[in-house]
């Protein structure tokens, strides 16, 4: 046993000896496990812990000889697992088994309640490794009682009180320092889990990134692959805290579904209904098991930064690290898909001109994949399509699955159901994706990248080969991805609290929007409010802008026979039903409704009314993409003029509804079909 390791089982064996607790320690390989009247604890040649019996709660955890999570007050000082909707629940008296091999140690955590429900926590250590492997496994088993609801949300917090921690790291660009002691308590409330703090100018935070903190602006899409807290120790190093998410296909929405990464509390979220994800009913016979992710520490000199110390953790972020590992373990974590009910999946797909960073997502099949929970079996997989229309994904659970291909550029999106992955073997598809079209393209605002905001840069033309080229830069929507300048960290404004770009500023005259001349970064706001305010910096409610303009100009007028389709694609709707499915409040739907005030023969406005099940709580929430939607609009082009046209969007006046646009496009296609006024929508 090394010092360190002695150093430890001594001082654990002091502090139980004083309590008057009887102890036995074993070791495996490198790990060395002690067993007390209350608690197993852990440790290798790097990092210790103690695992509470009665909860698997993770305390008194210690890395390179430093206290990570603090003293243990209340829920803070604890790394744990927890359901905030209450569909499953604790009853704080589990029973535990303990798993060792020649180089590893773990304990098994199961607590059933009397009405069906399990909940089983696993916590793994590994050798030398400086973190901890989990799992969480979810069951429902009633005959009587046969549906409990809605998952709603399941997570595992990493939850310090105290401790090193100096920084909150999302990725690569989304990171600050925490907010400093002072800056919280003359911080204001200005929203749920919302501050102003901009009474203490001179805090890290406030100088650093912005005068509003809230936990939301620290969200992430499923693409994150690790995501922490960053600070320094008394002995001039640096330190990192991270969860890695080294394998994503246990939970559910696709590459594309958002949520809560760290505000302070590093969280792994196996599932939500946040962004108005769908998550899964919990019927009888649901068993699910989550991960394994990887709670993973690291450190540095003091010169090493929060960006270095991140992309070491990101190294782990592969399905196939240690599935050695996860393979001895797996006999013994029901519900674990381990390399031998595992097969590849690779495609070579034919892309649409213009199709710009494609990605191939596998997910449950019939299902559009960020609806995949509908089904809780299924898993999901994604991976760029590379240059030459290859997919390679490896380590994929057998079983049936939806292959849809992605793309920045393209409206809509190519799906192809039926894909069988089985066990050992190698699945090939070939697809050729064409892109969708209703006629001529007469114009388009934004650009189909499934958000609310995004700048490209466009190659038009030239030849590589003699390096002459031309680009141009489209910039979309206001206060989207757009920079804050006035804070050095330059975060995307829709990460900041929606209220501190003040809409009736901006807009005066609301959005009045001409194709051809119009700049879409500054003339098209990236939420469409039906009503705004109160906010922070505005005590009124402004209410005159629940409609917005489009004006283009037709050089002659459509055939006779024509047909006109306007197609919507939206990044995210909030009705009053909010993040949940249940049809509540004063607006639980929504008509997104279409119609004319200027030379357009329109008779009757174009309807779509998005329903409460497709609500999400987006913009306020500081997101840029949730549960998107489209449509097409169909009319007969009789009702376009040559001249000037006008589309009016209008949302219901006054009503606490906003709608965030992805792109929206119009095409006319001549035919001599008869006229129709058809109307379909398509939800992804």
């Amino acid at each position: 046993m090394d010092f360190y390791l002695f150093v430890f089982s001594f001082a654990s064996f002091l502090r139980l000896a004083l309590a008057g607790i009887a102890t036995s320690a074993s070791a495996y390989g490198d790990i060395l496990l002690n067993e007390t009247d209350t608690a197993i604890l852990l440790s290798n040649d790097v990092i210790s812990f103690g695992l509470l019996k009665t909860n698997s709660s993770i305390q008194n955890l210690t890395y390179e000889n430093v206290s990570l999570l603090g003293t243990v007050d209340g829920l803070t000082g604890q790394a744990y697992t927890d359901f905030p909707s209450n569909t499953f629940t604790t009853t704080g008296n589990s029973s535990y088994e303990i798993i060792t091999g020649p180089d590893w140690a773990g304990v098994i955590f199961t607590d059933n309640d009397t009405f069906g429900s399990t909940v089983q926590r696993s916590w793994f250590l590994h050798a030398s490794e400086p973190g901890i492997h989990s799992f969480v496994r979810l069951a429902y088993y009633n005959d009587t009682v046969t549906n409990k609801g809605e998952l709603g949300e399941s997570r595992t917090m990493f939850r310090p009180n105290g401790g090193p921690w100096t920084h909150i790291v999302t990725n690569t660009e989304q990171w600050a320092p925490l907010p400093g002691a002072v800056a919280v308590e003359d911080e204001v409330v200005v929203q749920d889990a919302t501050w102003y703090l901009g009474f203490t100018p001179d805090d890290p935070y406030v100088i650093a990134e912005s005068d509003y903190f809230t936990k939301y602006q620290f969200a992430d899409n499923q693409t994150n692959n690790a995501h922490g807290l960053f600070g320094s120790a008394p002995n001039n190093t640096t330190l990192g805290a991270w969860w890695v998410i080294n394998q994503k296909d246990t939970f559910f929405g696709g590459p594309l579904h958002g949520d809560l990464m760290v505000d302070g509390i590093i969280y792994n979220k196996q599932s939500t209904n946040h962004g108005g994800a769908t998550n899964p009913n919990i019927t009888n016979g649901f068993d699910r098991t989550f991960g394994p992710q990887f709670l993973y520490f690291n450190h540095g000199n003091q010169s090493t930064t929060l960006q270095e110390l991140l992309a070491d953790a990101e190294q782990l972020a592969d399905p196939s690290w240690n599935a050695d590992f996860y393979d001895e373990i797996a006999p013994y974590v029901r519900g674990y898909a381990s390399s031998s009910i595992r097969g590849t999946f690779q495609a070579n797909v034919t892309l649409p001109e213009g199709a710009l960073k494609p990605l191939a997502v596998l997910s449950a099949n019939s299902v559009e994949f960020q609806n995949s929970a509908a089904n809780f079996s299924s898993y999901q997989y994604w991976a760029p399509v590379q240059g030459d229309g290859s997919v390679f994904i490896p380590r994929v659970k057998e079983g049936w699955y939806r292959l849809t291909v992605i793309a920045t550029g393209i409206f809509g999106e190519f799906t192809r159901d039926d894909i069988i992955v089985n066990a050992g073997e190698v699945t090939s598809v070939d697809a050729t994706w064409i892109a969708e079209t209703a006629g001529t393209e007469l114009w388009r605002i934004g650009i189909p990248d499934k958000t609310a905001g995004k700048y490209y840069v466009f190659l038009i033309s030239g030849r590589v080969s003699t390096n002459v080229v031309s680009f141009f830069l489209l910039g979309e929507f206001r206060n989207g991805f757009e920079r804050d300048l006035t804070h050095p960290n330059h975060p995307a404004k829709y990460r900041i609290y929606w209220g501190a770009w003040d809409y009736p500023t901006q807009f005066p005259n609301g959005v009045n929007f001409t194709i051809g001349s119009s700049d879409e970064s500054v003339n098209w706001n990236y939420v469409h409010w039906s009503r705004f305010g109160p906010t922070f910096i505005r005590n009124e409610t402004i209410t005159d802008i629940n409609e917005w303009q489009i004006n283009f100009e037709l050089k002659e007028a459509p055939s006779a026979g024509s047909i006109a389709t306007f197609t919507m694609q939206l990044a995210g709707v909030e009705t009053t039903a909010g993040n949940t499915d249940v049809a509540s409040g004063s607006n639980p739907t929504v008509p997104v409704t279409p119609e004319s005030t200027l030379n357009l023969k329109m008779p009757k406005p174009l309807n779509w009314t998005i329903q409460a099940y497709q609500s999400s709580s987006c913009g306020e929430r500081s997101a840029i993409s949730c549960h998107l939607l489209r449509n097409k609009l169909e009319f007969t082009g009789s009702w376009l003029v040559e001249g000037w046209n006008t589309f009016v969007i209008v949302l219901p006046f006054d009503a606490p509804v906003y709608v965030q646009y992805d792109a929206l496009r119009l095409e006319l296609k001549e035919t001599s079909a008869n006229q129709r006024d058809i109307t379909y929508d398509i939800e992804f």
